[in-house]
């Protein structure tokens, strides 16, 4: 998961082996401009490169897509219209699996500005067909229309925010408690039944959770980000709270 705005950083995950990695366009300080490198860099070692839309739109999914994003992360989906219209936006017309995408077709990064524009947008296997699409779960509202949002026939995998989610609820964090577990339980047990990929942010670098929730059959799964990975590897040992002044030094 990256926030920092440094391509050098992209690139650095990327050599780490991830198999992909979301630029996080809703948190993150990216602009559009910085979009095009901060991919070339995870692409450079074979991650491939997804970025979480600030909201599901337009401008954002265009811009992520033009731009050369292979997945796309959708957030606050609480109910099927939003993941509808975040899905049409993101596929060109004329798909066998989904006949009504409303991507608008264009010279951009993510075809070499035309020169590949025809293998992307003609038949069901070009680049612009094969885009994993995943609806992020954050908000209780979203509880009720689990079987709506996962049944969308295009819908590849779904991920779990447990910060949002557990702040909609009015247990910021409290990822131990009853209610978020029951919740947490439910969208399993929907993207089961639906066959839909289940995801979860591991925030923190915690290997043990990350291989329960591989054992519990998590298939997308993020794993930390960028500025906490720099804030778990840099605290000082020697310092009180692990912080210094000018004066410290």
């Amino acid at each position: 998961w990256l926030q920092l705005p440094n391509p050098d950083v992209a690139e650095i995950i990327s050599r780490s082996g991830y198999a992909w990695a979301a630029v996080d366009l809703e948190h993150g300080s990216f602009t559009r401009a910085q979009l095009p490198d901060m991919f070339r860099a995870l692409e450079r070692w074979g991650t491939a490169p997804f970025a979480r839309v600030a909201a599901a739109g337009m401008t954002g999914i265009k811009a992520a897509l033009d731009s050369g994003a292979r997945g796309l992360i959708f957030p606050m989906i609480a109910d099927r219209g939003q993941l509808d219209a975040a899905i049409d936006w993101s596929l060109y017309p004329g798909g066998r699996e989904h006949p009504g995408g409303k991507r608008g077709v264009g010279f951009s990064r993510a075809n070499v500005f035309g020169i590949d524009l025809a293998g992307q947008v003609d038949g069901d296997t070009g680049l612009g067909h094969d885009i994993v699409l995943v609806a992020q779960i954050e908000q209780a509202t979203a509880l009720p229309n689990l079987d709506a949002i996962f049944s969308h026939p295009r819908l590849d995998a779904c991920m779990v925010g447990p910060y949002d989610l557990s702040a909609s609820m009015g247990l910021t964090g409290r990822f131990d408690h009853p209610e978020f577990l029951a919740a947490l339980a439910l969208v399993e047990q929907k993207a089961r039944q639906h066959g839909v990929a289940m995801g979860y942010h591991v925030v923190q670098p915690d290997e043990a959770l990350l291989r329960s929730k591989i054992e519990a059959g998590y298939a997308f799964l993020a794993y930390g980000i960028d500025s906490v990975f720099l804030q778990v590897g840099s605290r000082c040992p020697a310092c009180a709270g692990g912080a210094t002044t000018a004066n410290d030094s």
